[in-house]
Order: structure tokens, then sequence, then C-alpha cells
């Protein structure tokens, strides 16, 4: 029966296992491994070095023999181990794909990796694996629409030339409303933010009756002329044309671009333009409201404002929307166009052969 082992240690190696023992930083698991190595330098047993180390006789002998054949390196590295658990061949890698792009059976909506690993009789962490691996994402959806307007192009080129290249001696403006502003009063306060809490609000609310605000946006300064109604009607809309009219600086065309709302192309509002030359309607292609650059003052207001704003009346909401206005025009930054229509376009074009192939 063995009984012990002496080992050569370089001086070079001694001191490089010394500072590794007192390093307070070292992993412990290569601290004990050179308190081995350096008793058995100094002749000590192997019961002694169990006895000051901790660690059981094969353990020992273990990193004595790893020393002796790979040196300091050696102490650092562990040897990998199979798994005790058999890799999944490639066959279910291939069903779980097929299921994840099939729609679940009864009335789910979609999978979820405890219902795919009960359907391909695998754990639900290797359908995570082989989700993540081949970039399936079942849990998630995100919306979309493409655009049947037959003057697609040429109405996408004609906004976004308006972005690029505005006409010399004119303003661009992006307008539209955003209706059905709620004035939401909590029902109780909410708590302060702290360290380890969030910041609460209560999950119901009482309605104090809504706003629509009008917006019209700078292309060249960024500066928003905005109007809060009650209603968007054409009335409204023709309403807040005139604050642009007389807000806007007098001899310069002023070109709009607008969606296709109703009220945006109602005779009267036809009647309107006929009446004010300088204005030009610039309307964007049918279900393409990414395209308005008002959108992005409207996402800024909902996030920065309203969504976690308590108003106890529509006057409060009013009051709240139009210093926000003002704040936001303290400070303007013009609206800058980077995409190329080139490649929204052929990405539409591409949406639609797969619709068509599809269905």
């Amino acid at each position: 029966m063995r009984t012990g082992i002496s080992l050569t240690v370089s001086p070079s190696d001694h001191r490089r296992l010394v500072a590794l023992v007192k390093d307070r930083n070292s992993p412990q698991k290569h601290v004990w491994r050179a308190e081995i190595v350096l008793l058995s330098a100094t002749g000590a047993g192997t019961i002694e070095i169990m006895g000051r180390t901790g660690k059981s006789k094969t353990c020992v002998w273990r990193w004595q023999e790893r020393f002796a054949t790979e040196g300091f390196e050696g102490l650092l590295r562990d040897k990998t181990r199979p798994s005790r658990i058999a890799p999944l061949g490639p066959e279910i890698a291939e069903r779980v794909v097929a299921l994840a792009l099939d729609d679940p059976p009864g009335e789910t909506t979609h999978w979820t990796a405890d219902m795919m690993a009960r359907a391909a009789g695998i754990s639900a962490s290797a359908v995570r694996r082989i989700w993540k691996a081949h970039g399936l994402q079942p849990n998630r959806w995100r919306q979309f629409k493409l655009s049947n307007d037959p003057k697609f192009i040429d109405k996408l080129r004609d906004v976004v030339g308006l972005y690029v290249d505005p006409p010399a001696h004119a303003i661009v403006l992006s307008v539209d409303e955003k209706s059905q502003i709620q004035a939401l009063d909590r029902t109780q306060p909410g708590l302060p933010m702290k360290k380890g809490r969030l910041g609460t609000m209560t999950h119901d609310y009482k309605r104090h009756g809504t706003t629509t605000l009008f917006a019209a946006l700078n292309v060249l300064d960024g500066a928003v002329i905005g109007r809060n109604m009650q209603r968007h009607r054409h009335q409204e809309f023709i309403r807040f044309l005139n604050a642009i009219d007389t807000e806007a600086p007098a001899g310069k065309a002023v070109h709009v671009i607008l969606d296709n709302y109703a009220a945006h192309k109602h005779p009267k509002v036809r009647a309107w333009l006929d009446r004010h030359q300088r204005f030009t309607f610039h309307f964007t292609p049918t279900s393409c409201s990414w395209l308005n650059a008002v959108e992005g003052f409207f996402a800024k207001l909902s996030t920065r404002r309203l969504k976690r704003g308590v108003f106890h009346s529509v006057v409060d909401l009013q009051a709240a929307i139009n210093r926000f206005v003002a704040e936001h025009n303290q400070q303007p930054k013009p609206f800058t166009w980077t995409a190329d229509p080139d490649k929204i376009i052929a990405a539409v074009k591409r949406g639609h052969q797969v619709l068509d192939s599809i269905h």
C-alpha cells in the first residue's frame, strides 16, 4: 500500500506555489492543491498531508501525480469529465424545430418550453437550448402591417424627399393627432422608489375624461406646435390648420405631411386648402404611420409624461401636455431621416411575396 511520495520542486515553481497560497484572491481549490505539493516537497507523508489539507488519500495522490507529470500549470486546470447525460441526437433538434414552426395542439396560441418538452420527450432546458441555437422564440411576437397602397413607392419617395432635401424658403411640418388621451387618476397615492423597491402605482384608476392633441413637428428645427381639443373631427383639424397658418412665418410655403385619416381629406378641409395656396399636403402611404415624424414626439410624450402621470381632471391633463410641449421647444432637435427608401421598398416587396406564398 502506498504511504507517500517525494516531489522535487524547482525554486521557480516553489515561489509560484507560495505566492498562490498567500494570494487572498486565489480560488480555494488552487490553494489546497498547491499546499499538497508544498507539503510533499518537504517530505510529509500522505497521512500528514491528509490531516493538514482535509483531503482524501486518493485526492492527495491525484494532485501529486498531476504536478509530477504536468508541473505547476497542471494544478490550475480541471480535466473535463464526460456528461452523465447522453447528448441529444440531431433528430431530436430537428423534431423540436419542426414543432416550433408549427401550431401547438388544442386551443393554445403558441408553444412554451414545458409544452414542447412534453411533446418531444426531453427537458425544458434542452428545448430552450435548441431554440436558442436555431434563433427561435415562440414565446415572443411583434406587430406589422404591409401597405397595400398602389402609390406606395411614389408617396414614400415624396415624404422621404421632404425629410432629406426640404424645399428652399419653405417649412416642412409633420402633422397628426393623438386622440383619446385619458386623464387617469390613481385611487391611492404611489409609494416612492427606494433601495430594493421600485416606485409604485395602483393598478386601478379613475377616468376623468379625454383630450386630443393636435401636433405639428417642424422637421427643420424640431419645434412642435400643439393644441388640445375635445374631439378630432374635420372642424378641429381646420382650427389647428388656422393655428399653424398664424404661427408659420409669413411668405413661406408650408409642406404638411399627413396620414390618410378621413378628417384630413374632408371636402371642407380641401376647400380650406384651396383658400390657402401656400399650404401643400403630402399624404403618407396607407398603413405607414411610422413614416410620419411626429409619431416619435407622441411616443416621447407617452413614455415620459403620460404613462406614469396622475391627472385629476382633463384641464390638469391638458396643462401637463402644454408644459411638456413648451419644455420640448426650449431645446428642440432637428429631425434626421436615416433609412434608405430603396431598402424599405425592397423589404415591403419581400413581405408581400412571403404573404402571397403562405396565403
